[in-house]
Protein backbone atom coordinates (compact mmCIF):
# COMPACT_ATOMS: atom_id res chain seq x y z
CA UNK A 1 0.00 0.00 0.00
CA UNK A 2 1.43 3.21 -0.86
CA UNK A 3 0.31 6.88 -1.50
CA UNK A 4 -1.04 8.78 0.45
CA UNK A 5 0.13 10.32 3.86
CA UNK A 6 -1.40 9.08 7.54
CA UNK A 7 -1.33 11.85 10.33
CA UNK A 8 -0.32 10.03 13.47
CA UNK A 9 -1.32 12.04 16.85
CA UNK A 10 0.38 10.14 19.56
CA UNK A 11 2.46 12.10 22.39
CA UNK A 12 3.67 8.84 23.54
CA UNK A 13 7.16 8.51 21.66
CA UNK A 14 7.13 4.42 22.26
CA UNK A 15 3.65 4.54 20.67
CA UNK A 16 4.59 6.43 17.74
CA UNK A 17 7.65 3.80 17.15
CA UNK A 18 5.29 0.88 17.72
CA UNK A 19 2.81 2.18 15.55
CA UNK A 20 4.91 2.91 13.03
CA UNK A 21 6.36 -0.47 13.27
CA UNK A 22 3.47 -1.91 13.27
CA UNK A 23 2.57 -0.33 10.00
CA UNK A 24 5.60 -1.52 8.38
CA UNK A 25 4.96 -4.85 9.45
CA UNK A 26 2.00 -4.84 7.56
CA UNK A 27 3.46 -3.82 4.73
CA UNK A 28 2.06 -0.25 4.89
CA UNK A 29 4.40 2.01 2.96
CA UNK A 30 1.98 5.63 3.38
CA UNK A 31 4.60 8.55 4.75
CA UNK A 32 3.59 8.80 8.58
CA UNK A 33 3.56 12.51 9.62
CA UNK A 34 3.46 12.72 13.67
CA UNK A 35 1.93 15.62 15.88
CA UNK A 36 2.22 15.33 19.57
CA UNK A 37 -1.37 16.47 20.51
CA UNK A 38 -4.28 18.22 19.03
CA UNK A 39 -2.69 21.67 18.72
CA UNK A 40 -0.13 20.22 16.77
CA UNK A 41 -2.46 18.49 14.80
CA UNK A 42 -4.08 21.26 13.93
CA UNK A 43 -1.36 23.63 13.02
CA UNK A 44 -0.23 20.41 11.15
CA UNK A 45 -3.83 20.38 8.91
CA UNK A 46 -3.84 24.28 8.49
CA UNK A 47 -0.09 24.16 7.87
CA UNK A 48 0.88 26.53 11.01
CA UNK A 49 3.76 26.48 13.00
CA UNK A 50 6.53 24.39 12.76
CA UNK A 51 4.52 23.09 9.80
CA UNK A 52 4.54 26.46 8.13
CA UNK A 53 4.72 25.68 4.53
CA UNK A 54 3.27 22.76 4.21
CA UNK A 55 1.22 22.29 1.22
CA UNK A 56 -2.06 22.13 2.95
CA UNK A 57 -3.78 21.30 -0.54
CA UNK A 58 -2.40 17.33 0.47
CA UNK A 59 -4.87 15.91 3.51
CA UNK A 60 -3.73 13.14 5.15
CA UNK A 61 -5.45 9.81 3.85
CA UNK A 62 -6.65 9.28 7.59
CA UNK A 63 -5.91 10.42 10.93
CA UNK A 64 -5.06 8.16 13.61
CA UNK A 65 -6.12 9.77 16.98
CA UNK A 66 -4.80 8.89 20.67
CA UNK A 67 -7.31 10.23 23.29
CA UNK A 68 -5.03 10.82 26.23
CA UNK A 69 -2.78 13.93 25.26
CA UNK A 70 -1.61 17.24 26.69
CA UNK A 71 -2.27 20.60 25.40
CA UNK A 72 -5.61 19.27 23.56
CA UNK A 73 -6.56 15.89 23.70
CA UNK A 74 -8.21 13.63 21.38
CA UNK A 75 -11.87 13.98 21.71
CA UNK A 76 -11.18 18.01 21.79
CA UNK A 77 -9.26 17.96 18.07
CA UNK A 78 -12.38 15.50 16.98
CA UNK A 79 -14.76 18.15 18.36
CA UNK A 80 -12.34 20.88 16.60
CA UNK A 81 -12.24 19.46 13.62
CA UNK A 82 -15.57 17.87 13.05
CA UNK A 83 -17.30 21.42 13.34
CA UNK A 84 -14.77 22.92 11.05
CA UNK A 85 -15.98 22.87 6.84
CA UNK A 86 -12.38 22.20 6.31
CA UNK A 87 -12.05 18.95 7.77
CA UNK A 88 -15.66 18.35 8.61
CA UNK A 89 -15.00 14.76 6.68
CA UNK A 90 -11.24 14.02 7.08
CA UNK A 91 -11.36 10.21 8.13
CA UNK A 92 -10.16 9.93 11.66
CA UNK A 93 -9.66 6.89 13.20
CA UNK A 94 -9.37 7.18 17.31
CA UNK A 95 -6.05 4.32 17.97
CA UNK A 96 -6.17 4.18 21.95
CA UNK A 97 -5.58 2.23 24.93
CA UNK A 98 -8.27 3.36 26.52
CA UNK A 99 -11.52 0.84 26.87
CA UNK A 100 -13.52 3.31 28.73
CA UNK A 101 -16.94 2.62 27.30
CA UNK A 102 -17.85 6.54 27.56
CA UNK A 103 -14.35 7.46 25.80
CA UNK A 104 -16.11 5.36 22.71
CA UNK A 105 -19.93 6.94 23.17
CA UNK A 106 -17.96 10.47 23.01
CA UNK A 107 -15.89 9.41 20.49
CA UNK A 108 -18.45 8.31 17.97
CA UNK A 109 -20.50 10.96 19.26
CA UNK A 110 -18.32 13.41 17.83
CA UNK A 111 -17.69 12.18 14.47
CA UNK A 112 -15.41 9.27 14.59
CA UNK A 113 -14.91 7.11 11.36
CA UNK A 114 -13.75 4.42 13.96
CA UNK A 115 -12.57 3.15 17.27
CA UNK A 116 -9.64 0.71 17.63
CA UNK A 117 -8.25 -0.30 21.21
CA UNK A 118 -4.17 -0.94 20.96
CA UNK A 119 -3.66 -4.70 21.79
CA UNK A 120 -1.20 -5.15 24.22
CA UNK A 121 0.33 -7.94 22.07
CA UNK A 122 2.43 -6.82 18.96
CA UNK A 123 1.55 -9.67 16.60
CA UNK A 124 -2.31 -8.56 17.49
CA UNK A 125 -1.52 -5.02 16.83
CA UNK A 126 0.06 -5.77 13.99
CA UNK A 127 -3.10 -7.25 12.82
CA UNK A 128 -5.16 -4.71 13.77
CA UNK A 129 -3.00 -2.32 11.56
CA UNK A 130 -3.00 -4.32 8.79
CA UNK A 131 -6.43 -4.49 8.55
CA UNK A 132 -7.46 -0.93 9.17
CA UNK A 133 -4.68 -0.05 6.63
CA UNK A 134 -6.46 -2.38 4.00
CA UNK A 135 -9.76 -0.71 5.02
CA UNK A 136 -8.88 2.64 4.94
CA UNK A 137 -6.00 2.96 2.54
CA UNK A 138 -7.10 0.60 -0.15
CA UNK A 139 -10.67 -0.26 0.10
CA UNK A 140 -12.71 3.24 1.58
CA UNK A 141 -13.56 5.88 -1.03
CA UNK A 142 -11.89 9.39 -0.22
CA UNK A 143 -14.09 12.42 0.19
CA UNK A 144 -12.28 13.94 -2.56
CA UNK A 145 -13.70 10.96 -4.69
CA UNK A 146 -10.97 8.47 -4.97
CA UNK A 147 -9.07 6.02 -2.71
CA UNK A 148 -5.30 5.26 -2.35
CA UNK A 149 -4.95 2.67 -5.44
Amino acid sequence: MTGDKILLVEDNKDDVLLTTRALEKANIVNQVDVAKDGIEALEYLRGEGKFSGRDTSKRPVVVLLDLKMPRMGGLEFLKTIRNSEDFKVLPTVILTSSREEQDIIESYNLGANSYIQKPVDFDQFVKAVQTLGLYWLVLNVHPNGGSSV
